[in-house]
């Protein structure tokens, strides 16, 4: 039951999103292409221990959030596409960065400096509410993503990491791409090896779950892996 409560909340993020939130005004207001960097596949947009002084938001591509505890293992905490925020501890006095935020595909990542932001906040009142709606949205996945690794397999972990991927509810398309990403980084988003994963991902090609031609894709009726007890 709790999943299928989780999974319920996923799919209300599309409703709210776009009606609050006129992305190009946003673009226009922070300066557009100007403030825009491009980064490739695998570079470093922002490393842990890094001065937090801008927020970040993502134009195109795709960004994975991680952290590296002190024996050098690393735990994967998000992985975001375009439309998301991040970096966005610097408004509530975080000096600097906790995890690092690496490009995961080609992305153009709008910086907008911390002061910027605040009067941004504090005069737009649709990004305002879309900026509520997406730290809203933040907490929600984490309470999933921790009753997510207390209470479900490795299996429905992973089903459910690639439907997030797939960006599950915010599309109408029954079959969406998931941006390029190892078994290695899955397993470390679902906290298992990458034999489990490959295991699982044999199976869900099996049931027609996923497919490999042209880049990995995720059918919604993946779905159903989430929700059967």
């Amino acid at each position: 039951m709790l999943t299928a409560m989780a999974v319920r909340k996923l799919a209300l993020v599309k409703a709210a999103a776009p009606a609050l939130f006129n992305a190009q005004a946003f673009l226009d207001a922070v300066g557009g292409p100007r403030s825009s960097t491009q980064y490739g596949r695998g570079e470093v947009i922002f490393a842990q221990g890094d001065v937090a002084k801008d927020v970040m938001y993502i134009q195109a591509g795709g960004v994975k959030l991680s952290v590296l505890s002190k024996n050098g293992k690393e735990a994967v905490v998000a992985m975001l596409g375009p439309g998301d925020f991040f970096g966005e501890g610097c408004l509530a006095g975080q000096r600097i960065r906790m995890g690092s935020a690496t490009a995961i595909t080609p992305s153009i990542i709008l910086l907008v400096p911390k002061a910027r932001m605040l009067r941004l906040l504090h005069e737009e009142h649709s990004m305002s509410d879309r900026f509520i709606a997406h730290m809203l949205t933040r907490n929600i996945r984490i309470e999933e993503d921790l009753v997510d690794q207390l209470f479900n397999s490795s299996e429905k972990r992973l089903a459910r990491t690639l439907l997030l991927l797939a960006r599950y509810g915010k599309h109408d398309k029954p079959v969406r791409a998931v941006p390029p990403i190892s078994q290695a980084t899955l397993a470390e988003m679902v906290g298992t090896t990458r034999s489990r994963v490959n295991f699982f991902m044999k199976k869900f090609q099996r049931l027609g779950f996923i497919d490999y031609a042209d880049g990995l894709k995720v059918n919604n009726s993946l779905l159903s892996v989430v929700l059967h007890d």
